[in-house]
């Protein structure tokens, strides 16, 4: 038995790793090491598809495995690093408002519903639909990480309405049916990548002017995922019309 057709899973299983040491850390109150985490796992969910494109290892088993691992490293972990946030904001100025905090779970609910439908879907290969939870749980992590790096983006998100605005739009953009391409390049062909291309043009000018400003890299990084969000809805609501 190869062992090559293993390697997929195990990576996985690291993604599951981090995501439930993200959590624990969460608990532990030391969220910016469970945003490390995240990206980790991140990383890891990025790895375990190539590593099945390499060795061509796919299986039934790896699919519900990448999912299950999502769930938890892509929608728990990050549903609670809002969670943490927003319910010791509102003790702090809003003590009679605290049930507001259970709103960021709407994230891993909506998380739970987007795999799947992805698991039910065969078409969803290089476009998705709706919000990826890798890029879902990216730009949570860098909104969080900006609160602290970025003066701006504390003072936005410190606030009785934030979290909870950005819970229910991350979750709604999970479920809905907005075409979202894939970050994944497969090729260099222009017009197999043409949006793609397109949007990382856009995404590095916006970068670099938001650099420039003297906003923090995390910053940055958020910029281009809310590009990527803005970028799909834009080529959804200007799509030509299939002719009947």
């Amino acid at each position: 038995m190869s062992i090559k057709r293993h390697v997929p899973n195990f990576i996985t299983l690291l993604n599951l790793l981090c995501g439930s040491l993200a959590i624990i850390f969460i608990m532990k109150d030391e969220p910016v090491t469970a945003v490390y985490l995240i990206l980790i796992a991140t990383l890891m969910d990025f790895l375990d598809g190539f590593s099945a494109r390499v060795f061509n290892a796919y299986s039934v088993i790896g699919k519900e495995l990448d999912s299950l691992a999502d769930l938890v490293s892509f929608g728990l972990a990050p549903s609670l690093l809002l969670y943490s946030f927003y319910d010791l904001y509102l003790q702090q100025n809003h003590p009679e408002w605290t049930v507001l905090s259970f709103i960021p779970m709407t994230v891993v609910l909506a998380a739970a519903l987007r795999l799947a439908i992805f698991n039910t879907d065969t078409q969803q290969k290089s476009t998705f639909k709706g919000l990826p939870t890798p890029a879902n749980a990216i730009l949570i992590s860098m909104i969080f990480c900006s609160i602290y790096s970025d003066p701006f983006i504390g003072l936005i998100v410190n606030s009785i309405i934030t979290i909870p605005l950005i819970s229910i739009l991350l979750s709604i953009l999970m479920v809905s049916k907005i075409p979202m391409f894939s970050l994944k390049i497969k090729g260099f062909n222009y017009s197999d990548n043409k949006n793609l291309y397109h949007f990382l043009i856009i995404s590095l000018i916006l970068a670099g002017l938001t650099l420039l400003t003297g906003s923090a890299f995390t910053t940055a990084i958020l910029v281009i995922f809310l590009n990527y969000i803005l970028f799909n809805i834009i080529l959804f609501l200007f799509r030509k019309p299939v002719n009947s």
